[in-house]
């Protein structure tokens, strides 16, 4: 189990995604409160939540599993701010800041992912 804090950088790069995916979910239309709003929040909020999750499973193969699914909770956070601008919920400037978010957290976790995937094939040394 690791405290999910040590991975602070792309954590902390989650979180700040979530609470400026918030901010702009706060102009959307009201009839999208339980559609796209909330969709696209819960996407958000799933990648940080697993980071902390993987954190608190038992070993670096789980950890990488959930990893994963963070890295499938971008994506999708990225085709849905690409829909909500296509739908003109979102201005270009708020897209490219979110989208460039979203991008660099996936990067992060990519190389995270390919770290912990790495360091498991390693052979132990023999004691």
């Amino acid at each position: 189990m690791k405290d999910f804090r040590v991975l602070n950088t792309v954590w902390n790069k989650a979180h700040c995604l979530v609470l400026a995916a918030y901010e702009a979910t706060r102009q959307f239309p009201v009839e999208e409160r339980y559609g796209l709003t909330s969709q696209l929040r819960r996407a958000c909020v799933s990648i940080p939540t697993n980071i902390a999750e993987g954190c608190g499973r038992n070993g670096d193969g789980e950890l990488a599993r959930i990893l994963e699914i963070a890295m499938g909770s971008a994506s999708e956070t990225e085709y849905l701010l690409m829909l909500a601008h296509d739908l003109h919920y979102l201005c270009q400037p708020v897209l490219d800041h979110l989208t460039a978010d979203v991008t660099e957290i996936k990067r992060m976790l990519a190389a995270l992912i390919g770290k912990i995937n790495a360091d498991r094939q390693k052979p132990r040394s023999v004691r």
